[in-house]
C-alpha cells in the first residue's frame, strides 16, 4: 500500500478523484441460532460483559463471535470498514467527513441470533469527494479478486487496494501497475512459526514491523507516528457515526471541535453508550 501511494497516488496517475468505494463481501456474520446456556466455569461472564448490557450467554459470545452482537461492538462497519476507510483517508490525505449517512439492516439472514446488519451502505461525504462503504455477508463479491478493498476512481485511472495486493488500471491505455504484499520469510523465518502458533497473518507481518519501528522512532524523536491516535479516532468515530445514522435514519453532520452532531441532540447523545451499573462512563 505504501508502494501504491508513492507510485500511483502521489505520482498523480489517478488525476482528479471524486469517488471511492470501500467494501467487504466476506461471509463473516454468524448464522447460528444457539440456545442460551450457562457460561463456562472458567469465565466470569459478568466481568467479561463489563459496562455492556448483560445478554443471556450462548456459545457464540466467547471467545470470538461476540462480533455478532451490537452490544459488544459496532458490527461489520466497525470491524471492517474502519480499516479501509482509514487506508483511503491516508492514501488521499482526508480528514473528517463533513456528513455521514447510512442505510441497510438485516435483510437476508433473519433467522440468526446475530443482531448486526447483514447488508449496509454508508456514505462519508468529504464535500468534493464521496467515500461509499458497502458490506454484504451473503451473495458474491463484484470483484472476487478484491472482496475486502478500497477502490479509488480517478479521471485518469482506477486504483484497487487490498491487504494482499494493489492494481492500477489506466483509463486510456498505458501500463498497468501491480504489487503484492511484502512477505519476508527470507529475512524473518520465525514469521512462519508465529503464523502457526499465534495466527500471525504473513501478509501484514512486514507492516507490523514497519509500524513498530515508526513508533519507536517517534518516541526517540518526540514526533507523531504515521498512524497517530488522532487518525485512528477520526476513522473509528466516523464508523460509529455511520451506525448511528442508520439507527436514526438521517444524515449526521459531526463537529469535531465540540464533539457533537450539529443541530441534533438525539444523535449527540448516541455518541456515548449507557453503562451498566456499577460501571461509570469516564465522561460522566
Amino acid at each position: 500500500m505504501i508502494e501504491a501511494k508513492q507510485k500511483v497516488v502521489d505520482a498523480g496517475l489517478l488525476g482528479d478523484v471524486a469517488f471511492v468505494e470501500v467494501c467487504c463481501y466476506y461471509h463473516m456474520r454468524a448464522s447460528k441460532n444457539p440456545p442460551a446456556t450457562a457460561p463456562p466455569p472458567s469465565l466470569d461472564f459478568d466481568r467479561w460483559t463489563g459496562p455492556a448490557p448483560l445478554r443471556p450467554y450462548n456459545e457464540l459470545i466467547h471467545p470470538r463471535s461476540w462480533r455478532a452482537f451490537m452490544e459488544y461492538g459496532n458490527g461489520i462497519v466497525g470491524d471492517m470498514c474502519v480499516h479501509m476507510l482509514d487506508m483511503v483517508r491516508w492514501q488521499l490525505g482526508l480528514g473528517w467527513p463533513r456528513r455521514i449517512s447510512s442505510a441497510g439492516g438485516i435483510l437476508v439472514d433473519t433467522e440468526s441470533i446475530a443482531n448486526i446488519t447483514d447488508t449496509q451502505t454508508a456514505t462519508f461525504d468529504f464535500d468534493d469527494l464521496d467515500v461509499v462503504w458497502t458490506h454484504r455477508s451473503w451473495g458474491s463479491a463484484p470483484d472476487p479478486e478484491f472482496p475486502w478493498a478500497g477502490i479509488i476512481y480517478g479521471s485518469k485511472g482506477t486504483l484497487k487496494l487490498s491487504v494482499q495486493k494493489y492494481e492500477f488500471i489506466p483509463r486510456s491505455g498505458g501500463q498497468k501497475l501491480t504489487g503484492n504484499a511484502v512477505i519476508e520469510l527470507d529475512k524473518y523465518p520465525s514469521d512462519q512459526a508465529d503464523a502457526k502458533e499465534w495466527k500471525l497473518e504473513l501478509h501484514v507481518a512486514s507492516a507490523i514491523r514497519g509500524h513498530m519501528r515508526d513508533f519507536l522512532n517517534a518516541i526517540d524523536d518526540r514526533s507523531k507516528p504515521v498512524a497517530d491516535i488522532e487518525q485512528g479516532h477520526i476513522s473509528s468515530a466516523s464508523c460509529i457515526l455511520a451506525n448511528n445514522a442508520l439507527t436514526l435514519g438521517r444524515t449526521l453532520e459531526f463537529d469535531p471541535q465540540t464533539s457533537t452532531v450539529v443541530g441534533d441532540p438525539e444523535a449527540t447523545k448516541l455518541l456515548r453508550r449507557p453503562y451498566r451499573s456499577p460501571y461509570v462512563h469516564p465522561a460522566s
